[in-house]
């Protein structure tokens, strides 16, 4: 039994990069979907799928690295966990190494990045980093 698949989430694909792997597969929901969605827009895979299996249906995504094969991905940290919830008003969302990482937030709104969450004056818990 899993606690925590956005952990797993991250998990996987902090493993996959760390072996260059061109893409990593995970069981679908609507809240990993949202965290691919912010993954993509920000630049840090190239793009993401559903793949219709039975009896789950899997995420998969594809996994971007630079011309010479460096990481886009250096850190993925999990922030809020079960034990610990962590919430967050947009005011108090600072940039994460001066703007070159991301936090990702699950608002009212959906699933965004704290450059988002901050524009649209939105709050909510932190899922994760990413630099």
């Amino acid at each position: 039994m899993m606690t925590d698949p956005i952990a797993d989430m991250l998990t996987r694909i902090r493993n996959a990069v760390r072996v260059e792997r061109p893409h990593v597969d995970m069981p679908i929901s609507k809240v990993k979907r949202g965290v691919a969605d912010v993954l993509k827009r920000e630049g840090y895979i190239w793009d993401w799928k559903e793949i219709e299996e039975a009896p789950v249906s899997h995420l998969r995504l594809e996994l971007k690295y630079g011309p010479n094969g460096e990481r886009i991905i250096r850190s993925i940290k999990r922030v809020s966990k079960p034990g610990r919830r962590i919430y967050s008003r947009a005011k108090d969302l600072r940039p994460i190494l001066n703007g070159l990482g991301i936090s990702v937030i699950s608002t009212s709104q959906g699933v965004v990045s704290d450059r988002e969450a901050r524009q649209s004056n939105l709050g909510g818990e932190v899922i994760c980093q990413i630099w």
